[in-house]
């Protein structure tokens, strides 16, 4: 009896235990979707993620009064917490208008300086008989904010100094917006007027579709002129300053120059802490995704759990099928098979519904991870290093599950098993 007989002979007992072998391969199944499922989604969360806060790209950052997000990452001792509050208790003067313009005409190093406003809260915008959500946030900004924040102008044109500081009502639709108003002839939004809290804004522009995620919807907003976005009564105390530089080796020297040239502005002296905060594009990105890895070592170990329910489940079942057996390992013994044949033939039998399991397990997953993730407009991914892993995993929980029943089929007394004829 040869290896390809056993395999044969296995498939062919695979295939005619229907309900069998489907119970188990959806144990497994399930197991391996729970893990591919959860990991998939996390890595397209990942991307969207660094996608959506790096709304600057790497080479770019943001001066603030004080750190705009922060996650505790539970590495903070007694000391540093302390520092920390000491640190915090500076960080309490707004930056001034006339602190942000100083910045932006004294930074001599070769970027590109934006000053913007956010606005108070989200808001509703109209046009004739249609309207958004109640979620489109509002933001001032200058001539360079599209540039330093990474949108395009899709139709129409950019904020003009003219526009900046006169603070008139003028304003740039971002994609979802523009789509939720205008519909597929969003283009024509240019010179039309649109309502914002009950304030009427032309149009200037439309902004191409940046991609964001649930967390963080940018083209969902309306931007404006920071003049404007401060006479309205529509902003915020304090000004954040984005600066954007033109290659990322750059970043370090910009920031370094960046600390001295706002110290300066605020009139520190050299004893004094920094009452600002600098912060790079990609550093929420870095710590939200770092927060996720805990999630993801979750969705291993869940995965991982009932995979083992999944390998005792077969273990049983197979254990089962060799006592059902028991006639048919007599006669395979009775025509000259030996042990390394009865046992490659339940290990075969065992692999094989446990890769099924593993088959249909990562296609699912990858499925339901890739819905989820395009639920949070977070993309596609697939995770191969997961994937193959699965593979190998499965392999051995078939492995493992059958080693018992393949060797106690094999000690099988031939005569003893023919007795069940």
């Amino acid at each position: 009896m040869t290896l390809r007989d056993s395999f044969n002979l296995a498939y062919r007992t695979v295939r005619s235990n229907t309900l069998r072998t489907g119970i188990t391969v959806a144990i497994i199944a399930f197991g391996i979707m729970a893990l591919i499922g959860i990991i998939t989604a996390i890595q397209a969360m990942n991307e969207g993620l660094r996608n959506s806060f790096s709304t600057m790209g790497a080479n770019g950052f943001t001066i603030s009064y004080k750190e705009r997000f922060r996650f505790n990452d539970g590495n903070d001792d007694e000391g540093s917490d302390k520092k920390k509050k000491a640190k915090k208790s500076n960080l309490d003067k707004y930056i001034q208008l006339r602190e942000a313009e100083s910045f932006k005409e004294k930074l001599q190093y070769p970027a590109l300086v934006s000053i913007s406003l956010d606005g108070f809260s989200s808001y509703e915008v109209h046009y004739n008989d249609k309207k958004t959500n109640p979620n489109v946030r509002m933001k001032g900004g200058d001539e360079n904010y599209l540039a330093v924040n990474g949108f395009t102008i899709e139709t129409g044109r950019n904020l003009t100094p003219a526009d900046v500081q006169s603070g008139r009502n003028v304003c740039l639709l971002g994609s979802d917006v523009a789509v939720k108003l205008f519909g597929q002839f969003k283009d024509k939004a240019v010179d039309k007027f649109v309502n914002v809290d009950g304030k009427p804004y032309r149009v200037i522009g439309v902004l191409k579709a940046k991609g964001s995620s649930a967390l963080l919807r940018a083209d969902n907003v309306v931007i404006t002129s920071y003049n404007n976005v401060r006479a309205t009564g529509m902003g915020g105390n304090s000004f954040l300053i984005g600066v954007l530089v033109n290659d990322l080796s750059q970043v370090n020297g910009a920031v370094n120059e960046a600390t001295s040239v706002f110290r300066s502005v605020r009139k520190l002296l050299p004893t004094d802490a920094d009452n600002f905060v600098i912060e790079k594009s990609d550093k929420l990105a870095t710590t939200f995704i770092s927060l996720l890895g805990s999630i993801q070592a979750a969705a291993a170990a869940i995965g991982l759990i009932t995979l083992i329910g999944a390998a005792i489940g077969l273990m049983n079942i197979m254990l089962v099928s060799v006592n059902e057996r028991t006639r048919e390992v007599g006669l395979i013994k009775a025509l000259g098979g030996k042990r390394k044949n009865i046992r490659q033939q339940f290990l075969f039998e065992s692999v094989i519904i446990s890769l099924l399991g593993a088959l249909f397990g990562i296609v699912l997953g990858v499925a339901v991870g890739n819905v989820f993730a395009a639920l949070l407009k977070a993309g596609f991914a697939i995770p191969w290093a997961w994937v193959i892993a699965g593979i190998i995993i499965c392999s051995c929980v078939g492995l493992l599950a059958g080693i018992w029943p393949a060797v106690k089929a094999s000690r099988l007394n031939p005569i003893t098993a023919l007795r069940y004829e």
